[in-house]
């Protein structure tokens, strides 16, 4: 039986750029990948896609997340348009997160931007990243309730910024990783922004909306539902509905 899943909606966008990607080593460790995509055009969207698998093989073979993320991040950082001060802007791009299960039950995740990692297990959403964007660097304050833009990432993969260069920017370093000790099944959820913020505003349980069964379409249902939200909700505040690429995979671990 298939113990994970993954679905898409592209939203109002013109093109889905986001990707996902699975690969298991031959020692059964397990990479889970979730990329979101920087913009909206067939280059980034075949980057991405390309980069996930890249990722999810790199991951799984240094049974590893850290170590994998960090392989491909340095890999992209290396190329020379990459340093370049004025063509790094226009290189595809996108920020990520990996799941690494290894067959000593450690769930080992790492991301470098704006996409996050849940671990639902006994009816309890835990969340296992933390934002790589300026809501992160400048939190909302009473005098400055919003803080800075959720909508603006301060790392991802293709950025040629160092871990000690994007500290000093921002405050945290490029990478990003924490270790699990699981004792017994759960559910990983990896999402993109445009699948979490909506069930987020909206104060959406999230075990909720995604406790049953893998086969029975529940990672669709999410996606579209999120996008439903986001367009419910910009239809609210003005004339204009926007809704972002939203990307889900479920796995059952444990």
């Amino acid at each position: 039986m298939r113990t994970y899943t993954t679905a898409q909606n592209t939203g109002l966008r013109t093109t889905q750029c986001d990707a996902t990607a699975v690969h298991t080593a031959p020692d059964g460790t397990r990479a889970y990948v979730l990329l979101d995509g920087i913009g909206s055009t067939e280059e980034v969207r075949e980057w991405t896609r390309t980069a996930a698998r890249r990722l999810a093989r790199a991951a799984s073979r240094r049974a590893d997340s850290e170590a994998g993320l960090r392989h491909i991040y340095d890999s992209y950082a290396a190329e020379p348009n990459r340093q370049d001060p004025y063509m790094w802007r226009y290189m595809p791009s996108a920020a990520a997160v990996v799941a690494v299960l290894a067959p000593d039950q450690r769930l080992k995740v790492a991301w470098a931007g704006d996409c996050r990692a849940y671990l639902l297990v006994r009816g309890i959403t835990r969340r296992l990243t933390e934002d790589h964007n300026m809501r992160r660097v400048l939190p909302p304050t009473p005098r400055f309730p919003s803080g800075g833009s959720r909508n603006e990432i301060t790392s991802y993969l293709g950025s040629g910024r160092t871990d000690d260069e994007t500290m000093s920017r921002y405050g945290h370093p490029a990478i990003e990783a924490v270790t699990i000790q699981l004792d017994g099944p759960c559910r990983l959820l990896l999402a993109s922004d445009g699948a979490y913020e909506p069930h987020q505003d909206a104060g959406h349980d999230l075990f909720a909306e995604v406790d049953e069964d893998l086969s029975t379409g529940i990672a669709l249902r999410f996606v579209d539902a999120a996008i439903e939200t986001a367009v419910r909700a910009s239809l609210a505040e003005g004339p204009h509905p926007y809704a972002d690429n939203a990307t889900v995979l479920l796995a059952d671990i444990g």
